[in-house]
């Protein structure tokens, strides 16, 4: 019985996420086409706790709970405090929104704890993955960060776990939450550009302190389509796997990277990010699952449902089944999304110089004399520095070390010789 799903769910809980303004009914229509393709037989349905205030100020503050619960309650979008909180528009604060987010983030709660008893492998909760948010302040439509919740809640039990964002975004308000420890690696490809929002999430993020070298970002630019975008995600789960060797994984796949989506970045179908799914699946560890961005609803329910149909081993149907929101699919009333015919800006080059870096930059990785020459730029007469360094003596054997140790090297020597990061 371990083997099945944890499905978290009821309708209570869609009705409040429904009330989200942002995106209205998604959660309806998101349910609604995963009972039409009848995989609900295929999982344990399991009831979504509410949020107590202990468990959210596990991560939040009590001043943002306690304003938010107080505009919640008054339904006052206009208080002279809630710019402070981050309140506004993007979040507004409209009447029950701390009731929302209590619920979304018991489900994600809910569902960590299902993996934590050993009931499933897999628990999912698709109207989770609010990412944004910050302890202190809403951020980016998210007023309570349900995946910081669900990976403090699993660390009850396992020591090692990998968050993964394949949201469009960057998961800044994870990293952020994480960024001081080396217990939870983050890991995040969004699109990263000059004006786009949350700014953050450039390959030089590294994480701070003993998190250094944790928080791994891979900045992506617009047209994107299926099979690059699973190569470099199949290449930095490789090594950040090998290095971390994680116990547990929280999996954010926000549905704004799809074809069709009204922040027309990224030119995604549910296929490509179904074969990075299943390569995280392939771990057989335990595995929270959460939904995130997507704002054109269907394609967000297409997509979350074809996922789920991927976590079940199912190939589905190609035609939509008749159910509530039938009509919301046309004029083809298919599963399937077709990519647009915009053209995809990530250059190659570009693209292995940021995993060339990424791997260097793995924590506790061996690197070698080969390494260095790739990520620094230096005249030729000053390499014979670096190289006592990495093969002390001519015909001695080639030294290896993690990065950690080389850079303390190298910073000193590249601040003597002003010698610059090549990327």
């Amino acid at each position: 019985m371990a083997a099945v799903p944890v499905y978290v769910y009821s309708p209570e809980y869609v009705a409040l996420c429904d009330s989200l303004c942002k995106v209205p009914k998604r959660a309806s229509m998101v349910h609604s086409l995963i009972e039409a393709y009848a995989l609900l037989d295929q999982m344990k349905i399991v009831k979504p706790k509410v949020a107590s205030m202990e468990e959210m100020a596990s991560f939040h503050t009590d001043a943002y709970l306690q304003h938010l619960q107080k505009v919640s309650e008054e339904g006052d979008d206009d208080h002279p405090e809630s710019v402070e909180y981050g309140l506004g528009y993007d979040c507004p604060a409209t009447e029950g929104i701390f009731e929302y987010a209590a619920a979304v983030g018991g489900a994600t709660i809910t569902a960590a704890q299902c993996l934590l008893d050993g009931k499933c492998k897999v628990a999912i909760n698709w109207p989770g993955g609010w990412h944004h948010a910050k302890k202190d302040e809403a951020s980016g439509f998210c007023y309570l960060n349900d995946a910081v919740l669900g990976i403090l809640r699993l660390r009850q039990k396992f020591d090692r776990v990998l968050y993964i964002d394949l949201d469009l975004h960057h998961g800044d308000g994870v990293e952020d939450a994480f960024s001081f420890t080396s217990k939870v690696m983050t890991v995040s490809l969004h699109k990263f550009s000059p004006g786009f929002f949350p700014g953050t999430g450039d390959v030089t993020d590294i994480g701070l302190g003993k998190g250094r070298y944790y928080s791994v970002n891979v900045p992506i630019q617009d047209g994107i389509q299926d099979e690059r975008y699973y190569q470099i995600c199949e290449t930095v789960l490789k090594e950040v796997y090998a290095v971390f060797n994680p116990d547990a994984v929280v999996l954010q796949l926000g549905a704004d990277t799809i074809a069709g989506d009204p922040m027309c970045s990224f030119n995604m179908t549910p296929e490509g990010v179904g074969k990075c799914l299943n390569y995280v699946l392939q771990w057989q560890l335990a595995t929270l699952v959460l939904g995130g961005g997507g704002y054109n609803l269907a394609n967000t329910a297409r997509c979350w449902t074809y996922l789920t149909g991927v976590i079940l081993g199912r190939t589905l149907s190609s035609e939509i089944p008749d159910h509530e929101f039938f009509t919301e699919y046309g004029p083809d009333y298919v599963l399937e999304i077709t990519p647009s015919c915009r053209p995809d800006r990530n250059e190659p080059q570009r693209i292995q110089e940021i995993i060339n870096s990424i791997k260097a930059l793995c924590p506790g990785r061996c690197v070698t004399c080969t390494d260095v020459q790739a990520s620094y730029s230096y005249e030729p007469d000053q390499w014979h520095y670096f190289k006592q360094f990495c093969e002390p003596g001519v015909n001695s054997p080639r030294k290896v070390c993690t990065y950690q140790e080389v850079m303390e090297y190298f910073h000193v020597v590249a601040v003597l010789w002003q010698v610059s990061f090549s990327t």
